[in-house]
């Protein structure tokens, strides 16, 4: 796979119809990215592959059952990923045929990256590859842009948002931008302690019509101008608060999908740890802007790898 020139820009959907999901052969907690990541917890490692594993088929299972394309990639057990769950950190597939490979903090978590994932999603989902972007050099120079972690995309305004941490470099993010047609804004977050959020995505969402933000967390100085972005885009502000974005009701995502009777419509997908965090109105608020909302429990998942449904799922946005 040659890296090729830049195709022109196309207009892209806001929700993705297909996916790319990583079966974990080995899930556990991984301490090398703990030092960054508030969201982990220590725990034993007794069960935690079986358990991983049986949470990702839960997602996988009901995700197909809604209608969801979802390809599924068997991780390998050598050597040892503890994170192939997650693998929207390392790729994104984009309308205009781009594939996107990223820099990425922890060494352990490299080894994901994996050519066959790609073919995978060409062969089974139909993906035609106009070029490669790969951004994976930054590493030797210390600067990481952890693909759909660090960025939450407004396709169809062309705008990335990203907040600093040690995962979300702004120089990677100026290339990421300028190779894509994106503008950026970025932005400083924080959790309620005052340490910097590590991924964009566990903070704010974006669907077609609605965008949860935890308003709270983005500092006081950056607030009005992400704001200001996310109200031009005609959607309903759904604000979420310290207890719901620990909860990781931020780290959702919304897919396009269709049926028979209903037609096309869309799938707001949360874990059922997100749905007990959000307050009755907030519920309310998110089903109100999506067709349907599916709750998939991913407990393990959470609180050893720090992450939630979302960071679960790589979108394949196919050809228009």
């Amino acid at each position: 796979m040659d890296p090729m020139p830049s195709p022109p820009i196309v207009a892209a959907q806001q929700c993705a119809e297909a996916v790319l999901m990583v079966r974990p052969a080995r899930f556990a907690y991984n301490p090398e990215t703990a030092s960054s990541n508030a969201f982990q917890r220590a725990g034993a490692a007794a069960g935690a592959a079986a358990a991983g594993r049986a949470e990702f088929d839960g997602l996988a299972t009901a995700l197909a059952g809604e209608g969801v394309r979802v390809c599924i990639l068997e991780d390998t057990p050598d050597p040892p990923k503890p994170d192939a769950v997650f693998p929207n950190n390392w790729v994104s597939f984009h309308a205009d045929g781009t594939v996107v490979l990223y820099p990425m903090q922890a060494p352990s978590r490299r080894a994901e990256r994996r050519r066959d994932a790609v073919d995978a999603v060409v062969e089974q989902l139909g993906f035609r590859v106009s070029r490669l972007l790969d951004l994976t050099a930054h590493e030797r120079d210390g600067r990481y842009l952890e693909g759909t972690g660090s960025l939450v995309l407004d396709h169809r305004r062309r705008i990335a948002y990203a907040c600093r941490s040690g995962r979300t470099d702004p120089t990677v993010l100026a290339e990421w931008s300028s190779e894509l047609g994106y503008e950026s804004v970025i932005f400083a977050a924080a959790d309620r302690s005052g340490r910097p959020i590590y991924h964009t995505n566990v903070l704010l969402s974006l669907g077609e019509r609605s965008a949860i933000v935890a308003v709270e967390a983005i500092a006081e100085r950056d607030r009005g101008r992400v704001l200001e972005r996310l109200r031009d885009g005609d959607r309903e502000l759904i604000d979420i608060g310290w207890d719901e974005l620990e909860g990781f009701a931020g780290n959702v995502l919304e897919l396009a999908t269709c049926d028979e009777a209903l037609g096309a419509y869309r799938l707001r997908v949360m874990s059922a740890t997100a749905r007990h965090a959000l307050s009755e109105a907030s519920f309310a608020r998110i089903s109100a802007c999506s067709d349907e909302v599916l709750v998939a429990p991913v407990p393990t998942i959470e609180r050893l790898g720090g992450g939630s449904v979302r960071c679960m799922i790589a979108e394949v946005f196919l050809p228009v």
